[in-house]
């Protein structure tokens, strides 16, 4: 018979209610093997550092992933609440969103896809690799122990390829459109508590800001691409003006051409921790703007800039970070610049 050390049953006694008795003795042995197994956590790896590697019913363990019914949606919220109250009982909660590439092959397994490898492709040299897409959802907790802040997963969810959709005709759903219904998710699982969602580029998507923009309580924050077409926030709609009313103002100039700007005021920030590095001091420029294109609803967005006076960020290339672009309900459209780094 199984014996759990006190502190952890603790712990994982809250999951119980959502499996079955029989399914639930099966579930503790796959917990805990989880937390014990080195490398690949894998059923197989769990049964070995559990001492069942000779288990005679060992595919009943297998049958909790593939077979038994219950809901990893239930799970994951009981899980965040346990998280947010051990590393973020207050201020604040940073959520990182991200998709990660798992490579598997097979005759049954149909949604996966052909994709970009992340970790083999260079900005010159792109490399595709085949398997399924998952989609992350994980707290940004600084971990005191350790001295760094970790990624403590949550939520995942898996991200068909658009064949697999059009195999079944089904609608295929994007990147971005599955991290709005995660976002929404967790909106409703954390009442009363701000959210700050970190992303990369692949999220800088109109429609998921604009998402953002119309809950309470949660910011995005991703890096925009240079290019992106900012404008003035629309004029005051005049007394018996006919017409639509405008939904941006004048075109502004492009975030590459602001850095090109020998006018462009650039103010010092001393930010901690930066990429391990300690403490460093970069230039940062930053303003609010319109983000609008034809046909998709204009989001307010403050971007920031920045630099590194002293050339270290890339020894070849220019001494600039992609511009970071921060949206939420509360964000006014007045020009005020950055206090102090929290906004990076």
């Amino acid at each position: 018979m199984l014996t759990i050390p006190v502190a952890l049953t603790r712990v994982i006694v809250k999951f119980a209610p959502f499996f079955s008795q029989r399914v639930w003795a099966h579930t503790q042995v796959l917990i805990v093997g989880a937390v014990l197994a080195p490398g690949k956590r894998t059923v197989t790896a769990v049964l070995r550092v559990m001492g069942l590697s000779q288990e005679g019913q060992f595919q009943k363990h297998h049958r909790v992933l593939n077979r038994a019914r219950w809901s990893s949606v239930t799970v994951a919220r009981v899980l965040l609440g346990l998280v947010v109250r051990a590393f973020v009982p207050v201020g604040p909660i940073v959520i990182g969103i991200a998709d990660t590439l798992e490579r598997r092959r097979g005759a049954k397994i149909k949604a996966k896809g052909i994709y970009r490898d992340p970790v083999r492709s260079s900005r010159s040299h792109m490399v595709k690799a085949s398997g399924l897409r998952w989609l992350c959802a994980m707290v940004l907790a600084e971990i005191p122990w350790a001295g760094r802040v970790w990624a403590l997963p949550f939520l995942t969810a898996l991200c068909p390829s658009e064949r697999y959709h059009q195999q079944r005709g089904q609608r295929h759903k994007t990147l971005p459109e599955w991290a709005g219904q995660l976002l929404g998710l967790i909106h409703r699982w954390l009442p009363g508590r701000e959210g700050i969602v970190v992303a990369d580029s692949s999220y800088a998507v109109i429609e998921l800001l604009q998402e953002v923009s119309d809950t309470t309580d949660m910011s995005l924050i991703t890096r925009l691409r240079l290019d992106a077409a900012l404008y003035d926030p629309a004029p005051p709609r005049l007394p018996g003006q006919n017409g639509r009313p405008h939904k941006k103002g004048d075109r502004r100039p492009t975030l590459q051409q602001v850095r090109s700007d020998a006018q462009t005021k650039w103010e010092p920030v001393r930010v901690n921790n930066w990429y391990r590095g300690g403490v460093r001091t970069v230039e940062v420029c930053p303003d609010t703007a319109v983000w609008y294109h034809s046909g998709l609803p204009p989001v307010p967005i403050r971007w920031v800039l920045i630099r590194d006076p002293h050339n270290e960020f890339e020894p070849q290339g220019p001494a600039l970070h992609p511009a970071c672009v921060h949206a939420s309900p509360d964000l006014g459209l007045v020009r005020a610049p950055l206090d102090d780094g929290s906004d990076l």
